[in-house]
């Protein structure tokens, strides 16, 4: 028995991926296409995609954002999650690394769900909620650059429901939280941290899944 949340060893790893995970062939096939890229450590684990997948459908959203795709493993995941009329607004800046994803999201039928939109995300963001698009999301994912992360925050604030589910991803960041930052992304993510824990606009756990991973529920 524990009363924290248990280390895993690789082997206990492989056992939370045999008796859990249920991936799309498409999912998998977009994994291994990514293994060997260069900054493949960029993709969510599967375990994670799984588990927002399973947020999606618990929060029953119908619209969804995504701030950083790259090789789509993610967007797929929330994509095969959302309902046939589901639509996820996927933002990036890199054709190079999205172009990855286009032929797993067809192969998965789900490519008519993602609306793609290459640009700096904070315009996008900024355009939806120009556009009276305010209140109107149900969820939504930030895993893109994290001196950004406080900026992209307060615009999803805006665009989701009371109710809607905001996704950190990378808020341990290896550990490194525990450190002095040396550079701004970690000092971006630290001061996030605080200023989620404080904030009394949402309600908040900070999970140690990956490379952690933050909820903030709106109230």
């Amino acid at each position: 028995m524990s009363n924290r949340t248990l280390n895993l060893t690789d082997a206990l790893y492989d056992y939370v991926l045999a008796h859990s995970l249920r991936e799309h062939p498409a999912q998998a096939a977009l994994r291994a296409a990514t293994r060997d890229h260069e900054r493949a450590s960029m993709q969510i684990s599967p375990e994670q995609g799984q588990f927002m997948a399973l947020l999606v459908k618990l929060s029953g959203a119908r619209n969804a954002i995504e701030i950083g795709v790259f090789t789509g493993y993610s967007a797929l995941s929330v994509a095969l999650a959302l309902p046939p009329e589901g639509r996820l607004l996927a933002c990036d800046i890199s054709e190079e690394y999205t172009s990855v994803a286009r032929p797993f999201w067809r192969e998965a039928g789900v490519a008519d769900k993602i609306d793609l939109r290459i640009a700096p995300a904070l315009e996008t963001l900024q355009s939806l909620l120009k556009d009276g698009e305010a209140g109107l999301y149900d969820f939504a994912f930030i895993d893109a650059d994290k001196v950004s992360y406080d900026a992209y925050y307060e615009c999803c604030l805006r665009l989701v429901r009371p109710g809607g589910l905001i996704v950190f991803d990378n808020t341990l960041r290896d550990g490194k939280v525990l450190e002095r930052a040396d550079n701004d992304d970690m000092a971006a993510l630290q001061a996030l941290n605080i200023k989620l824990r404080e904030d009394q606009r949402i309600d908040i756990s900070l999970l140690p899944i990956s490379d952690g991973v933050t909820l903030a529920l709106k109230r």
